[in-house]
């Protein structure tokens, strides 16, 4: 994965809030990448109501153009 691709979270590992839950399924593009808690990286994806969140990469699939 690379910033700037589209990607649909397609998972989530935890229980989240409803807003974040809200974002299953959603498409949004890779706007950056940051170390989570020493156990990976996560992807900050930001979606069309220029809203941002970050997830493990295993909760990502990537779009095909």
């Amino acid at each position: 994965m690379e910033v700037g691709q589209k990607v649909k979270v397609y998972r989530l590992r935890d229980r989240v809030s409803p807003d974040l839950a809200g974002k299953l399924g959603k498409i949004g593009t890779i706007a950056d990448f940051k170390m989570t808690d020493g156990s990976g990286v996560g992807a900050v994806v930001q979606f069309e109501d220029k809203s941002t969140s970050w997830f493990f990469e295993d909760e990502l699939k990537l779009v095909e153009k």
